[in-house]
């Protein structure tokens, strides 16, 4: 019974918020929100929506970045997982996985706009010897009109989550005994993986890859950092729209909402063809009888995607770091002339309280959501629920844009405008998903011979899960911990719309400043937004060290 109430709860929490959130934008949509005077249904937003210019290219935008953006990092973690499962390559890469999730997307954003922009450091490598410019040239980039930078930005943050979903779903599938299988049969890694094993994985991660495409489509900072400006994306537009002081533009961005769940719902429509087409090309490929077992170069080249795109990430953090510092940096200089503290300097007292606020909300989301996840694998209710596993990836599936209006129009109508209780409780269901998928495969995979030993020597179950289990597992909560810590620092459109622009994070100061000229407080706010996560990762890394610093078996 106990066990049924925590699921229930949880169902709720995560699964209430997203409908009722959905019910209270939709309604807008229509006219309908007696608070600003719409008393009556009608289709009015909606033709105003129509009428906004160049509607059809924001939505086709947005369409396009969810569907190339999920499938790059798909087809990428794909291959590499065919090629190197099991291997030394794939353990060092693994370890990359928690750093490359810990940094926040605005955060990489920015260190990708500072690399590839027109003074950028990359051109900055190569000028005026190669390229002969003197000067920065003229080129729309990063904010390109097809959204190609913004599309590259996502691929590099989304590839480490789908990897991280696709390592707790291969202890599920017989890896080694099919891959000895196909091997007998002279098919290669790459061939064998895709034929025998990666249905069984891609069957288990659907509904990730679900909410890579709901995000891709629908997501807001880093659209504002590196994506076109004219038009912007929709998710960009509606954001603006919400935030606008005339309040009647909540009834064109209710019906902009409306539109980019429907632009969301279309792009999963046609990830379902492309479904239905890889299906048919795997049977082909079965069929063929073709055993390709020299897959080298498909091999060399997914590794190297992903070491390129996590060199990306790390390599623009570089860049934030000096740009922080930098004194005179005049192109095609690649190192600045003098270095100096005054940016940090400048922006410390104005940067305190919303660093204090992001550690408020993301230390608190993150051990609620910790809590909620030992007591649900404890009591063995996160497997075997399809329903459960629906609910729990609800808020990730549906487009953030699409439920948040609703959700402060509820609090407006619970008394709670921009509170904390309110804004904790948003971040805890983004943050939720996270800190399951992070701690579930340790919890699975821990030898369950200890329990029944402690069993048999007449050790209850909570004693059982607080000096056994929760002690081995110190650095799998830890990292889990970590991860749903700096899931909650690196929301932005949660903390902005809830908020309501009175309770402000290190992320929607940073995105603020996106719009500005000034490189070096972009550099502090940005690094810094990327520390925080960093901490808490080098914490979970650390501790079980100094924890068990006499009981090195502990130390896993």
């Amino acid at each position: 019974m106990k066990s049924r109430a925590l699921s229930g709860i949880l169902l709720a929490c995560l699964g209430l918020p997203v409908l009722f959130g959905l019910a209270g934008t939709i309604a807008p949509a229509f006219g309908y929100l007696p608070a600003l005077g719409g008393d009556q249904v009608s289709l009015e937003p909606l033709r105003a929506l129509m009428a906004e210019p160049h509607l059809k290219r924001s939505a086709l935008v947005s369409l396009t970045t969810g569907l190339v953006t999920t499938a790059m990092s798909l087809v990428l973690v794909m291959l590499f997982v065919a090629g190197y499962a099991g291997t030394r390559v794939f353990s060092r890469i693994q370890h990359l996985v928690s750093p490359l999730l810990s940094v926040p997307h605005a955060a990489a954003a920015f260190g990708l706009a500072f690399l590839v922009a027109p003074s950028g450091f990359f051109l900055r490598l190569v000028s005026p010897e190669v390229t002969g410019f003197a000067s920065p040239p003229d080129w729309l980039v990063p904010r390109d009109p097809l959204g190609l930078t913004m599309m590259a930005g996502l691929v590099a943050k989304e590839m480490p989550f789908l990897f991280l979903v696709t390592l707790a779903a291969l202890p599920q599938v017989p890896l080694t005994q099919t891959r000895q299988l196909v091997a007998s049969l002279g098919y290669g890694r790459v061939r064998g993986f895709l034929i025998g094993t990666w249905p069984l994985i891609y069957r288990q991660i659907r509904l990730p890859v679900f909410a890579v495409i709901a995000y891709a489509s629908s997501v807001v900072d880093v659209a504002m950092i590196l994506g076109p400006s004219l038009p912007a994306p929709l998710s960009v537009r509606i954001t603006a729209w919400m935030a606008d002081s005339d309040l009647t533009m909540r009834f064109l961005a209710s019906a902009g909402a409306l539109l980019q769940l429907g632009v969301t719902l279309a792009a999963m429509l046609v990830w379902r063809m492309f479904e239905a087409a890889g299906g048919a090309l795997l049977r082909q490929m079965s069929i063929s009888g073709r055993r390709k077992t020299d897959d080298r170069l498909i091999r060399r080249a997914a590794c190297a995607g992903i070491a390129l795109s996590a060199a990306a990430i790390f390599l623009g953090l570089l860049v934030l770091l000096l740009w922080s510092v930098a004194g005179l940096w005049p192109f095609p200089a690649v190192l600045p002339q003098s270095l100096t503290l005054k940016p940090w300097i400048r922006a410390l007292p104005q940067i305190t309280e919303p660093i204090l606020m992001t550690l408020a909300l993301a230390i608190g989301s993150a051990a609620i959501a910790v809590l909620l996840a030992i007591g649900l694998l404890w009591q063995d209710r996160l497997h075997g629920s399809r329903v459960f596993q629906f609910v729990l990836y609800l808020p990730l599936i549906v487009p953030q844009i699409c439920f948040l209006f609703g959700i402060q129009i509820l609090g407006l109508l619970l008394g709670l405008d921009a509170s904390f209780p309110l804004l904790l409780f948003v971040h805890l269901i983004f943050v939720s998903p996270y800190a399951f998928l992070s701690l579930s495969l340790p919890w699975q995979a821990l030898d369950r011979r200890y329990e029944r030993i402690a069993a048999a020597l007449g050790a209850g179950p909570w004693r059982i899960l607080l000096r056994i289990r929760l002690p081995m597992l110190t650095r799998a909560w830890l990292t889990a911990f970590a991860v749903g810590f700096s899931v909650s620092v690196g929301l932005y459109l949660p903390t902005l719309l809830i908020g309501a622009g009175r309770i402000t994070t290190i992320t929607t100061e940073a995105v603020a400043l996106s719009s500005g000229g000034d490189r070096r407080i972009i550099g502090v706010y940005a690094l810094l937004q990327a520390l925080l996560p960093l901490i808490g990762f080098l914490i979970a890394s650390l501790a079980p060290h100094l924890l068990f610093r006499d009981r090195r078996a502990m130390r896993i």
